[in-house]
């Protein structure tokens, strides 16, 4: 089978019992069955996560919360995240994706609706971690999901047409919710209001769609031939018993292996940078004296960059075939555009350097993704993913936390910027500090 997975590099036909096929096709078909419907949900999650950015434009005042309020009720939705992460993930890796992820969809859904009715600072609390309960292990879940369908010279691309939904939900989500806060005192509630029941509806729409839609394994893929499923199967195989020679398997190597404890490090201090403006974009944006409305529309811009970032940049890792050195280039990236964005402060230049630092965040993300599979394989990927995401994502909790806090003590934004350009500086520092596998050009 190692001859077979060998030969993904140069999509050089492979003929056998599975007939001659190509794997450039094959793996082209994959994805654009999977990655568009897989990007939908992104989109749609990641809508829910961060429309609370939108609606602090106007709840805040209504409900009398300060930043530091806001920064500690939208991050503590990941500590909920952490709490059900990595029984969530095994759940999936059990049960299989389509059962999971509706689940998951359904309550996340039903509890993103319910924030409509938040009316004091413990009711955000409670809601906001509830969200993150009812959500967590789907974006593990989906990196999970993606390896036992994209062979590993292919991963790079994926990912990044996977997580490109995360930049370009703010374009979207922009001038959607914007433009829904203007519904203020239709049928007695406020615009942020049906901004949460409308835009928490299609989640609970497609949890039923994903049922029928998604197919949990490649020996099931009716879509696929019968020798395509069994190159892919093959293929997959393959390059799961090279990893397991030097890496990992077992359920608790995932949980205790020093090389995911690393990428665990890596990704929260990432993290911290990216969710740290994400909650707090549009807040900082309006200081440069614009409207609401005018603030959606300008929060696209950096996050359509990114978006770009999102797809150029692990394309280029994946044909270089190297990972580090392109994850460190991008966090590196996004430390220069904070740091600059705290510099210039609050005038409407400062939207150029952050957009760099979107860019960079968004073009790192991906090509992250791709090094856990370098090590995990089974159930200790399935821990392993959770683990770093579940952990990471608690940066979600100290990047908010420590903008709102840092807002209220100093009047402005630029000191939390500057602190934000430290967590990707670190984790292209630990990214680098890391052994190089002999594997790693090939990942």
């Amino acid at each position: 089978m190692s001859s077979i997975a060998s030969r993904i590099e140069t999509d050089a036909p492979y003929s056998g019992a599975s007939g001659t096929i190509s794997a450039d096709r094959v793996v082209s078909k994959v994805i654009w069955r999977l990655l568009p419907f897989m990007a939908l949900l992104y989109f749609i999650n990641q809508l829910d996560r961060v429309n609370i950015s939108f609606a602090a434009l106007t709840m805040n005042k209504d409900l009398g919360f300060t930043a530091q309020m806001y920064g500690f009720g939208a991050g503590i939705f990941f500590v909920g995240y952490f709490i059900f992460e990595i029984p969530s993930n095994l759940l999936l890796h059990r049960f299989g994706a389509r059962i999971w992820i509706f689940r998951i969809m359904l309550t996340w859904g039903a509890v993103s609706v319910a924030m409509a009715w938040v009316n004091s600072p413990m009711t955000f609390y409670v809601m906001r971690f509830l969200l993150g309960f009812a959500e967590a292990g789907f974006v593990p879940g989906m990196f999970l999901y993606l390896t036992y369908w994209i062979p590993k010279a292919y991963r790079g691309k994926a990912l990044g047409l996977f997580i490109l939904a995360a930049p370009a939900t703010p374009v979207l989500a922009g001038p959607i919710s914007t433009l829904l806060l203007e519904m203020d005192g239709i049928m007695g509630l406020r615009g942020w209001q049906w901004m949460f029941i409308m835009e928490g509806l299609p989640a609970i729409v497609l949890a039923f769609v994903t049922l029928w839609y998604l197919t949990d394994r490649p020996a099931q893929a009716q879509w696929l031939t019968a020798q395509e499923r069994t190159w892919l199967e093959q293929t997959i195989a393959a390059e799961e018993d090279v990893v397991a020679k030097h890496g990992s398997r077992d359920l608790w190597d995932g949980l205790r292996s020093p090389k995911v404890i690393a990428l665990t490090l890596c990704y929260l201090t990432l993290v911290i940078g990216t969710l740290g403006i994400a909650f707090f974009l549009p807040q900082i944006i309006r200081t440069f004296g614009l409207s609401n409305l005018a603030v959606g529309f300008v929060v696209a811009i950096p996050y359509g960059l990114a978006a770009v970032a999102c797809i150029v940049w692990p394309r280029r890792s994946d044909r270089k075939r190297e990972r580090r050195w392109h994850l460190a280039l991008a966090c590196f990236t996004a430390t220069g555009g904070f740091a600059i964005a705290a510099l210039i402060g609050t005038h409407w230049l400062a939207i150029i350097p952050l957009s760099i630092a979107l860019m960079g965040v968004y073009a790192a993300l991906p090509v992250f993704w791709c090094i856990p599979s370098n090590y995990l394989v089974g159930l200790a990927a399935a821990t392993g993913i959770a683990l770093i995401n579940s952990i990471g994502n608690l940066g979600g909790f100290i990047g908010p936390y420590l903008v709102g806090w840092l807002r209220d003590l100093t009047g402005s934004f630029d000191i939390a910027l500057l602190c934000l350009s430290v967590g990707p500086l670190v984790a292209g520092l630990i990214i680098l500090a890391m052994p190089r596998e002999p594997d790693d050009a090939k990942a």
